[in-house]
């Protein structure tokens, strides 16, 4: 099979968040013949804010150059990060120019928006919506997948870029829930006038076991996230509940802060607990494979989870339009992200709970344990000097 004849090839990609369309934009450009299949029923206005960092703005700059810039324009070029006691006081601020070494810098941007930029960078008849992928079966020409209540699709190889509770891997791997790693999430965007950013930083509130982080996401919207540690995973019954519990919380905080919540509508508030995975050492059976969350699920700790699906992006349409036939395309793809994967996933874990750390419980832990194999300074370098 020529590298032509795989350009012939009919892909599916199932879920059309940030990495399946990141993806798909990179196969429409190489010329393969690629089509998007979302659960949605439309693309509305939801998710939190991200941090874009340099290996993920590079992965979309490789798959659509000068896609940078626009999103810069619909987000925010952080320039400072200050960190606030649970009373906004500012306790530190300082420059966030120490991404510049590496090309590119901090974008916070809301994930609707940045889905948004990446949907029109595709032809709208590409992307199918309400389309709730139920599993697939393969045989040696094709790929059957299956879609709750609607047709089933045949392609010659899917992709399965459907998140963390993925049923594209549920049918691949089949290796059961994700694990929760014991902290709970809420976050919203709202569009209000706040007193506790300017509009060109990021925040970081540190409570005890407790922590927010405060984005501007662009067009004077902005993102807080309240996490907190905890055994229990259970979700509020409803969406008012969830905002009572946040608020609950955060009783005894500054007043602007609570504010934010306070202003929040209920039903743009999204609950959750934070789960990922252990690493694997395949995402790929036959014409199948994973891509993002779905592959690699991880703690948002070292706000990876965006960055390095958009590095599996490119990587996976660069081994696709490389490789002779879809098994070498597949184990290319593997070796060049499996490895790096299982170190950023298994660090992320970590630092989701250093983040609840009291300055005594840390020194104890440091005391104890054997150094990293790289510095803070030293995993910086490697993340974002990755060479795609």
């Amino acid at each position: 099979m020529s590298s032509n004849k795989m350009l012939q090839q009919r892909i599916a990609i199932v879920g059309a968040g940030l990495g399946g369309l990141a993806c798909a934009i990179a196969l429409h450009k190489k010329g393969f013949n690629v089509e998007v299949y979302e659960k949605a029923q439309d693309f509305r206005p939801v998710g939190g804010g991200l941090g874009l960092l340099p290996n993920g703005l590079k992965s979309l700059n490789n798959i659509y150059p000068g896609i940078v810039e626009e999103i810069k324009n619909y987000g925010c070029h952080v320039q400072e990060t200050v960190l606030k006691s649970t009373q906004n006081e500012n306790i530190r601020t300082n420059p966030a120019n120490r991404f510049d070494k590496y090309g590119f810098p901090l974008i916070t941007v809301w994930w609707w928006r940045l889905q948004q930029i990446l949907a029109s960078k595709l032809p709208r008849n590409i992307i199918h919506l309400d389309r709730r992928c139920t599993g697939f079966s393969q045989d040696d020409k094709g790929v059957d997948i299956y879609f709750d209540g609607k047709e089933t699709i045949r392609a010659d190889l899917l992709i399965g870029a459907d998140g963390i509770k993925s049923a594209v891997r549920a049918n691949l791997i089949a290796d059961g829930e994700p694990r929760f790693l014991k902290s709970m999430s809420w976050r919203a965007v709202i569009k209000c006038n706040q007193q506790v950013l300017n509009p060109d930083q990021m925040g970081f509130v540190r409570g005890h076991r407790e922590f927010m982080y405060l984005l501007n996401v662009g067009d004077g919207d902005i993102a807080w996230l309240y996490r907190q540690q905890a055994s229990d995973n259970s979700l509020s019954t409803n969406k008012d509940e969830a905002k009572s519990r946040v608020l609950d919380k955060i009783a005894e905080w500054g007043k602007p802060l609570r504010a934010l919540v306070e202003a929040t509508p209920s039903e743009r508030i999204l609950e959750g607990a934070i789960c990922d995975r252990l690493p694997k050492d395949f995402w790929s059976k036959g014409r199948v494979t994973l891509l993002g969350d779905a592959a690699h699920p991880m703690a948002p700790a070292a706000a990876q989870g965006s960055n390095s699906t958009f590095e599996d992006a490119w990587v996976l349409a660069e081994c696709l339009s490389n490789a002779s036939n879809i098994s070498e395309a597949f184990n290319n793809y593997e070796q060049r992200r499996i490895p790096r994967l299982k170190i950023i996933q298994t660090r992320s874990a970590k630092g989701e709970m250093h983040y609840y750390e009291t300055e005594s419980e840390k020194l104890e832990r440091e005391k104890h344990e054997k150094p990293e194999e790289m510095t803070g300074e030293e995993f910086s370098d490697w993340l974002h000097n990755y060479q795609l």
